[in-house]
Formats: C-alpha cells, structure tokens, sequence
C-alpha cells in the first residue's frame, strides 16, 4: 500500500509556520551582524594589531572553527550557567552562532586585507588620506569586493545553520517543524513544506545580498591601476 501524501493538516498550521519564519529571520539577522562586527575587529587584531592580540584572536578563530557548532550551542547553553551567567535559549542561541561565524568571517576578512598591496596603503597616506580613511577607502572597500562572493556564501551557512538552535529549544523554524510533525504524524509532508521556506528565504537573502553588492560596488574601479583608484578616492574623500 503505498504512501498517501496529505498537506493539509500542515498547510493549516500556517499561522505556526510564518511565525517560526519570522523568527528565524530575526536569529538570523541578528546573529550575522554581530558576528560580521566580530569577524572585522579579529582579522584587524591579527592584520594590524599588536602580537598579544593577533595570538589571541588566531585561537579564538582555531576554537571555533575546529569544533562543531552543536556543541559550541551546548557548552553556552548549558555551560554558562556553572559560571554564574545563565542565557535563555534564544540568547545562546545569538551568543553561539554569531561567535561561530566571527570565527570564519574572521579568516575571510583577513584574506581580503592581505590581498591588498602595503604600497596601496603607503600611496594614500602619501596622498594626504588619514589612517581612518586609508582604512575606510583603500583597505576595506577593495578588500570587500574581493571577498564579497566567500562572504555571501558564509552567511548563508549561518542563515541555514540557524536551525541547529531547535536543539535547546530556540524559536526558530524547524522547532516549530518538530512541533508540528509530532502533533500532525505528518513527517514527510511537514519537512518538504519545512525545506521549501529555507529554500525561499534563502534566495530572498541571497537577492539582498545581491543589491547591496550593487549598491557597495556601483562604482567601477578606474583604469590605471591601485595609485589611480586611490588618487580618486581621494578626491572623493575631500570633495
């Protein structure tokens, strides 16, 4: 006897299922941007920082990246709280994802500030540029749109990895896929519909990222090389 496929007793949890889409959106956000702000402050530390602190942030980076995020989530969750400091579920779970991609938006940062030439950075302080806009117009907009493809790729991870939070109970999308199914019996039914909204919001995300791609990178490099840009730039700077 085959199997019957039935939608309905999911399709009438909609209500349930929006909500953990807006949910895990919300963790998603969230998470991105404080990890990207971590990831920028450690690959600064190890470029351009002093030794103590590049030596501290490549083992934050080794930690993190050298252990599963299932249990970087379990030792926040469940952890913490024998230091005295105790996160609800879905703090651990902003605290837990957004250290696991500082760690490898951390790394990607830093490939993208070695990828630029010492010589650019020498000729825009040459040119009378400070510190800060060197850094803002030579260094990390050059250095972003070499990375900007590896970047987008991460943070879809992240969006994607969002879903191991239902381990300790965070709202989020596949908890309410779990709540379903075990009230439904419907497990096939629930988890297509379950895959085809990640898949959904995560062509919305990548189309985000697309336009703000557009928006940071609207103006073309101009020909004659990295002095040449440079010299635009700061025209711009002091325009």
């Amino acid at each position: 006897m085959g199997y019957e496929m039935n939608f309905g007793p999911v399709l009438a949890r909609a209500p349930e299922l929006w909500a953990g889409t807006l949910d895990t959106i919300v963790l998603s956000v969230q998470s991105i941007s404080i990890g990207l702000l971590v990831g920028l402050v450690i690959a600064l530390m190890r470029v351009d920082g002093p030794r103590w602190a590049g030596l501290l942030g490549k083992v934050y980076v080794e930690a993190f990246r050298n252990t599963p995020l299932l249990v970087q989530l379990f030792l926040i969750f469940f952890g913490l709280p024998y230091i005295g400091l105790r996160l609800g579920a879905n703090e651990a779970a902003i605290f837990a994802i957004s250290l696991n991609l500082g760690a490898y938006s951390a790394e990607i940062f830093r490939a993208g500030l070695l990828a630029i030439p010492k010589t650019q950075v020498e000729a825009g302080l040459a040119l009378g540029l400070s510190r800060l806009q060197v850094m803002r117009y030579v260094v990390i907009v050059p250095a972003l749109r070499i990375i900007y493809p590896a970047l987008t790729g991460q943070l879809t991870l992240t969006l994607l990895g969002t879903s191991i939070a239902s381990a300790i109970s965070a709202t989020e999308l596949t908890l309410v896929g779990s709540q379903i199914e075990s009230q439904t019996f419907r497990s096939l039914e629930t988890f297509l519909v379950i895959a085809a909204i990640y898949i959904t919001v995560t062509f919305a995300f990548r189309l985000i990222y697309w336009l703000i791609g557009l928006w940071l990178f609207r103006r073309k490099v101009p020909k004659g090389g990295s002095l040449t840009s440079a010299v635009t730039l700061t025209g711009r700077a002091k325009a």
